[in-house]
């Protein structure tokens, strides 16, 4: 809550601040040329505050979660973008008008005559790819690796869009303070980047010095890695979050994917516990001890620190169950554990839950059977765990499952900031 506050506070007051030098550098006779110079600033404001969503900040990524993270920076993206052709159509519309040209002769000759303009135009081109192939539709028929690719183009547009604010922004120049204040914005947001991005993963790895030492089957689609490195009793990380793993193999040195650790840090070994469910993370089932790891973390607000209650309800789904066994591990207080599975063989670590819930003193479920009817519908939720609206919640599994419990908790009357999930999509 502190974190999304202070989030919405700093953008508030940007907003105002953005308005007043835009007030003070004076309004051109135009009125659609004073829309497309507001709609720009606004832009860019929203660009600046678009990159420090995804700087993986890790105060606020520990308070606010990645997940939300991504989903505020995929509708601030869709904003950015709106603004962007807005503030465009209404500079062309709003000079063609003055000078009695067409629209399309207004923007050539506005390309070649104003500095940045051109710039510009290629930075909301590049733009308009990476809006289209985030996308739902298109999002789903590209891998990972591609879109991140393609998105990685945004970084040119933001440095291109500042450089045609710095050449013809009438209000990056009004006065030193707006000069100053722009200069802040955007070396803020480039700076959260450079160092949630780059400097800290590459300090921490270099520290740490991560590697594979032991790779244990679960059973036929399920796989434990664990890792160990240098003072990991330092690495903040804790029961409930994700690492984005790099394996620095020929073949996997470029793959990073999200996998949370099954067992709380303990500061000798890191472990993740992977179901196959594609070319790579069967892949894992293949490593080596020794294996050099490149892990980028630790991510997400799925940890007891949102706590609110004494008691809790972890509920898993699947492979859903590793960041909820190592949850167990690390509440205080009474639990009930709810494993949801289709059958008993597919209870993945069943024997360390089970061992887990007795010496904590926990009531360990095992749900099995098919999706229809609802296992976990809230007259169900209610006779397993009559007080669960007195209880913290802690949901993971599979999005449909997700998606019909988060309905039963509501139904139940479970207050919202007792329920706590994550569905680690990181590319929306």
């Amino acid at each position: 809550m502190v974190g999304r506050t202070g989030l919405y506070a700093v953008l508030l007051a940007n907003a105002v601040v953005v308005a007043v030098f835009f007030v003070q550098a004076g309004f051109a006779s135009n009125a659609l040329i004073v829309l497309g110079r507001l709609t720009g600033l606004y832009a860019a404001l929203l660009m600046a505050f678009q990159l420090l969503l995804v700087a993986r900040l890790p105060w606020f990524d520990r308070r606010i979660g990645m997940d939300r993270l991504t989903s505020w920076h995929r509708w601030t993206g869709m904003s950015v973008l709106w603004l962007l052709l807005a503030h465009a159509v209404f500079v062309v519309l709003g000079y063609a008008h003055s000078s009695s040209l067409d629209p399309l002769d207004q923007l050539v000759d506005l390309a070649g005559t104003v500095e940045g303009v051109l710039r510009a135009i290629v930075a909301l081109g590049l733009l308009l790819v990476v809006g289209a192939v985030s996308a739902r539709a298109a999002r789903r028929r590209l891998a990972y690796e591609t879109w991140h690719f393609i998105h990685l183009y945004t970084y040119v547009a933001v440095v291109l869009a500042f450089t045609h604010q710095v050449a013809a922004g009438t209000t990056f120049t009004s006065s030193p303070a707006a000069t100053a204040y722009w200069y802040g914005v955007w070396g803020a947001a480039l700076g959260s980047v450079f160092a949630g991005r780059l400097v800290l993963p590459l300090w921490r790895n270099l520290r740490h010095r991560l590697r594979v030492t032991a790779v244990v089957p679960e059973n036929d689609d399920v796989v434990s890695v664990y890792v160990t490195g240098r003072d990991l009793g330092r690495l903040p990380a804790r029961a409930g979050q994700f690492f984005l793993w790099r394996f620095l193999t020929r073949d996997r040195w470029w793959q990073a994917n999200p996998f949370s650790l099954s067992a709380a840090p303990d500061g000798r070994t890191l472990r993740l516990t992977v179901k196959r469910a594609g070319a790579g993370s069967a892949a894992l089932r293949h490593l080596r001890p020794g294996t050099r790891v490149f892990a980028e973390g630790p991510y997400g607000a799925f940890t007891t620190l949102h706590r609110t209650r004494p008691d809790a309800v972890l509920i898993a789904g699947g492979v859903g169950v590793t960041p909820i066994r190592a949850l167990l591990e690390e509440l205080d207080g009474h639990a009930v554990v709810i494993y949801r599975v289709a059958a008993d063989r597919d209870a993945v670590l069943h024997g360390e839950l089970s061992d887990l819930a007795r010496a904590k003193g926990a009531d360990l479920h095992v749900v099995t059977g098919p999706p229809v009817p609802d296992r976990l519908a809230a007259g169900e939720l209610a006779r397993l765990v009559p007080d669960i609206a007195g209880r913290d919640v802690y949901l993971c599994g599979p999005p449909p499952m997700m998606t019909a419990v988060l309905a039963s908790l509501r139904a139940l009357g479970v207050p919202r900031p007792q329920i706590h999930f994550e569905r680690f999509s990181l590319a929306g």
